[in-house]
């Protein structure tokens, strides 16, 4: 008789801004791991932390069957611009789009106002004669003699990335692809990124911008992920190595090496994507997803159990908040606010006395003062240490001790003194302001999108939302909070239920009085094409879905309105049909719809994925009393405005059932949970820990599906 063969491990690895997170899948169980993230050399701190996790599961390098990784390395190259000394190639004329932008003030009112310098110096900008119309009819031929008289230049001056970037090359790619044959062939180790691969929509600024920063970051990524694939072969991991996209979906590592810019938002997106889950497990169609972690807090607003996609997004933006300000990039990613708002985010006191928190963040390196690693500014985690929520011996798994005399002194000396206040009400002001920030960027998303905040329910994870929830859930008037398993490190969990998938999107330019549907279905052809060949890599055999979108406005529009459209060959009389849809869709978001105007396509677009399981069920769980603590300390209660003996319950000592009422802290190996005394706790059928707010208000989380 044949043993039956076990199943492999799975791993997710999710590099943050202050730690990176393991996740490691057995099947019956998740281990867990938290470090602390090494800028110098990522893979250092990923090898790291696969070891921890390897260790307390007990296994071998080759029980594991499958890696998943999404990493910030791309977005702080971008931002702290230490990327590749890049070239930009134009059609001749258009040398300037990087600098000229939208030709607008995103701070009109600003006299001062400051734009973030491009990538690429002018004299790092070429142009060549070459033109193509907006229908990719070749108007004028690509000039290959100018093309390689660039060659020297380049070579000069030590250019290690080019972008190439032509007017309207997303309807004909000719000539990108001649200029890619000649700088291959003489500049072989130069990485070359096509704007016709990278971002083929309409939009100069928009694509260009894309293309350059792809171009900007690729030369690091790749070497990155050559050199953390060629580490885990060497430390015996002989499984498939894959990287989370900002769009929700998986790529392999060449698609990642090609397309780095895809990677911008791969760690948020694990965690949006983890709280769909939990919602759709829960029976919870209105969510908002709150992920706060060292460096940064991430808000999601979830309706129906699929976090939000776009298209649009900006890097490295110079204003805080304000639209404009940043690095257009247009990649699918799931939208979502992202804050200034970490436990590594440094308090201070302004010219005019006032306390400010954030956004910038001591990271993992010095960290926090209470990190012990000669950090002397005052943070939000040195805040929560003093305010009792966190134990010093058990951060991290206990893989880092805390000092607590180090985060007394700084908020003392830095916060206290020039208040005139005492170090625990300076640590809570300190609580007060980050928690304030959060919820203020969380309405000002709800509003923009039309949402209310109060019927939702939040979902905290990160290895700082737990102890920050409550609070957050009150000033939005949020009655129930889930804190999910291995909350600490759930991006990485997420990484692990993430589907392997992949967004494709063109731009074909077409009058809806003039439709063609075999235009159309030529390019969803293509499209498709290329999609499954990148999913089949990952996932062959597997079962696909589609879905396909198409993108129309009135003519001299501005914006586009996405119309999802059936998987099939599309006919002629689909332009009724087309119509009916944006009008409806147009009155739906806009209160109103105009006859009588003309429409007109601007992109198609679709997405392959491998066909997901369902939401999991648990069977009821019969209450339960709570177990003894396993501790009692100080910790601050803001209704009495004092340090007050809490218990401290350890998490996996809850089995689901289990109701406890506040005040309390429930502590685990990567994060705990402060339940204040205005809330009730238990542990639901999946092990989540539910809050419920016990006011009249709480009347909206009873009526939620449990």
């Amino acid at each position: 008789m044949t043993a039956t063969a076990q199943p492999r491990a799975r791993l997710g690895v999710d590099i943050g801004g202050t730690f990176t997170d393991i996740a490691l899948d057995l099947g019956d169980r998740i281990v867990t791991a938290k470090v602390l993230t090494t800028p110098q050399a990522p893979a250092e701190g990923v090898m790291s932390g696969i070891r921890a996790a390897l260790d307390d599961a007990a296994i071998r390098p080759d029980a594991v069957g499958l890696i998943i990784h999404g990493t910030t390395l791309a977005t702080n190259a971008l931002i702290e611009r230490k990327g590749a000394r890049t070239a930009v190639i134009a059609t001749e004329g258009h040398r300037d789009t990087l600098e000229l932008g939208y030709e607008d003030r995103f701070a009109e009112y600003d006299i001062f106002i400051e734009k973030s310098p491009p990538l690429v110096p002018r004299d790092l900008r070429f142009s060549v004669p070459e033109r193509c119309d907006v229908n990719g009819q070749v108007l004028r031929m690509l000039d290959t003699q100018a093309v390689e008289h660039l060659v020297p230049q380049l070579r000069a001056r030590r250019i290690e990335s080019v972008a190439v970037c032509f007017i309207h090359s997303y309807a004909n790619p000719a000539h990108e692809q001649a200029v890619r044959e000649i700088l291959a062939a003489a500049l072989p180790d130069v990485a070359v990124s096509l704007s016709s691969d990278v971002c083929p929509e309409i939009r100069e600024y928009d694509r260009v911008s894309t293309t350059v920063c792809n171009a900007y970051v690729q030369p690091l990524m790749a070497s990155y992920l050559h050199h953390l694939a060629a580490m885990l072969a060497d430390a015996g991991f002989d499984c498939p190595l894959l990287l989370m996209l900002s769009g929700g979906g998986l790529a392999t590592l060449e698609t990642a090496i090609q397309f780095p810019i895809r990677l911008v938002e791969s760690g948020p997106a694990g965690g949006a994507i983890i709280a769909g889950q939990i919602a759709a497990e829960c029976g919870l169609p209105q969510v908002l997803s709150f992920d706060m972690g060292g460096t940064t807090a991430k808000i999601c607003l979830i309706d129906d159990f699929r976090p939000p996609a776009s298209r649009n997004f900006e890097v490295d933006r110079a204003y805080r908040f304000l639209k404009g300000s940043g690095l257009p990039v247009r990649v699918p990613v799931i939208e979502m606010v992202e804050i200034g708002a970490g436990g590594g985010s440094i308090a201070g006191i302004d010219r005019m006395q006032r306390l400010q928190v954030g956004p910038h963040s001591a990271g993992a390196a010095p960290g926090p003062a209470c990190y012990g690693q000669g950090g002397t500014e005052p943070t939000v985690t040195d805040a929560d240490l003093m305010l009792g929520r966190i134990d010093a011996t058990r951060f991290a798994g206990g893989r880092l001790h805390l000092v607590r005399d180090a985060a007394r002194q700084a908020i003392a000396s830095r916060i206290a003194a020039p208040l005139h206040l005492d170090e625990t009400p300076a640590a809570h002001g300190i609580s007060e302001i980050v928690d304030e920030t959060m919820a203020n960027a969380a309405r000002v998303h709800a509003i923009e999108r039309g949402k209310a905040l109060a019927t939702r329910t939040l979902i905290a994870f990160g290895g700082a939302a737990p102890l920050h929830a409550a609070r957050l859930a009150e000033k939005l008037g949020i009655a129930r909070i889930i804190v999910p398993a291995a909350a600490g490190v759930a991006s990485a969990v997420g990484f692990l239920r993430a589907p392997f998938a992949y967004d494709v999107a063109r731009s074909r330019h077409m009058r809806l009085a003039a439709f063609d549907p075999h235009v159309l279905n030529r390019l969803f052809q293509e499209m498709q094409a290329q999609a499954q060949e990148i999913v089949a890599r990952g996932a062959p055999g597997q079962a696909l879905s589609e879905t396909r979108v198409i993108e129309m406005r009135f003519i001299g529009q501005g914006h586009e309105t996405s119309l999802p459209v059936p998987v099939r060959a599309l006919e002629a009389a689909d332009a009724a049909m087309l119509q009916q849809a944006f009008h409806a869709a147009y009155a739906a978001q806009y209160g109103r719809s105009v006859a009588g105007v003309e429409l007109e396509i601007l992109t198609i677009a679709l997405r392959i994925e491998v066909a997901g399981p369902p939401p999991r069920s648990w069977p009821p769980a019969p209450p339960r009393p709570a177990p003894e603590p396993i501790e009692c300390r100080p910790v601050f209660d803001a209704s009495v405005g004092r340090l007050a003996e809490t218990p401290v319950y350890w998490r996996p000592d809850l089995p689901p059932g289990t109701a406890l009422r506040g005040p309390a802290v429930i502590a685990e190996p990567q994060t705990s949970t402060l339940v204040p005394g205005r809330f009730d706790a238990q542990i639901d059928p999946a092990g989540n820990i539910v809050l419920l707010r016990r006011t009249a208000d709480a009347a909206i989380a009873k009526e939620a599906p449990a």
